[in-house]
């Protein structure tokens, strides 16, 4: 990278976060310290208005803002498949937001950009939703999460467990939004437990923000605590042979509890975790014959057992 571009890249860094070390601009660039102090001193001599404070880091004056920046059309284009993209997984409450962005940003871009970005969006088709509709649909908004996170309230929830089907009354603070197996979840400290806990938005019954600021759980990392999730959790484990084009929708739907997969003739095995044998029964059965059960010999004979009662029931013409 030329100094010309990372000067840009430092401002733009500058610009993203209210305050950044020396140590982050160094790394992100991969370049010495003595590198970025030379930096940020040219970005003053052009009138950057960067403000420098000991042992806590570098900022921009209050106030400053960055005059339009230009895409170039691989940005553009990136943009544009990003917000193609959000609309599959997230509800119609961004989608107004976003479709404003992306004018915006079509707005900034010359007539060649403009008829590039144009001719990619109607070249691409993100796939329907395998579960049906979008699983956001519902009583919880996105916006109204994202909105407490940032803000740092509380709120007041009505869920319903998966299990039971019981609905009970909780406050919680939100600490961040994960999306997977097709639905968004809240993780959030829940006072009723007293502990961490994963609310996904489809069994939030009723939600209400409560005027209360929480303070931050400062040793709480989201990505470490879905990783212990998912490595301490009471899992079981099953080894399945998926055909070529399967395999690609058993991945992506089974992201979060893939747990391997290695080559094999005219497909690929898996390694699946689960909670429960019954509920991957059901899911397998939706491949047919393209997924074969290697191991455990448990799950073989529980799905030889459930498409047995499956023919069964269609043989007879079905009891409704």
């Amino acid at each position: 990278m030329n100094r010309i571009d990372r000067l840009m890249g430092t401002l733009l860094l500058l610009q993203s976060k209210r305050v950044i070390r020396a140590e982050d601009i160094a790394g992100h660039f991969e370049i010495s310290l003595r590198t970025v102090y030379r930096d940020v001193a040219a970005l003053s001599e052009i009138g950057i208005p960067v403000v420098a404070e000991a042992g806590v880091g570098y900022s921009l004056m209050k106030g400053y803002l960055l005059p339009p920046i230009m895409f170039s059309e691989e940005e553009a284009c990136a943009l544009g498949m990003a917000a193609m993209a959000l609309s599959k997984t997230s509800d119609p409450s961004l989608d107004a937001s976003m479709e404003s962005a992306l004018l915006k940003v079509k707005a900034a871009l010359p007539e060649k950009q403009l008829d590039r970005l144009a001719r990619v969006e109607e070249s691409v088709v993100f796939g329907w939703n395998n579960y049906g509709p979008k699983p956001m649909d519902g009583v919880v908004r996105f916006v109204d999460i994202q909105s407490c996170l940032a803000e740092q309230k509380a709120l007041r929830i009505s869920y319903k467990t998966g299990g039971r089907g019981e609905v009970t009354s909780r406050e919680v603070e939100p600490l961040g939004l994960v999306h997977y197996l097709e639905y968004w979840h809240l993780i959030a400290w829940c006072r009723l437990r007293g502990d961490y806990r994963d609310f996904r938005f489809d069994r939030i019954q009723k939600l209400e923000v409560l005027d209360e600021r929480v303070t931050r759980h400062g040793d709480f990392d989201l990505q470490a605590y879905m990783d212990k999730e998912r490595s301490s959790s009471e899992l079981l484990e099953a080894k399945v042979f998926f055909g070529e084009f399967a395999a690609g929708r058993a991945r992506r739907e089974w992201s979060l509890g893939l747990a391997g997969e290695e080559d094999a003739q005219g497909g690929r095995v898996l390694r699946l975790l689960t909670g429960n044998y019954e509920w991957l029964v059901g899911w397998l059965l939706s491949f047919r014959e393209n997924a074969t059960v290697l191991e455990p010999a448990e799950l073989r004979s529980m799905l030889a057992e459930a498409a047995g009662k499956l023919a069964m029931h269609h043989g007879k013409g079905g009891e409704w």
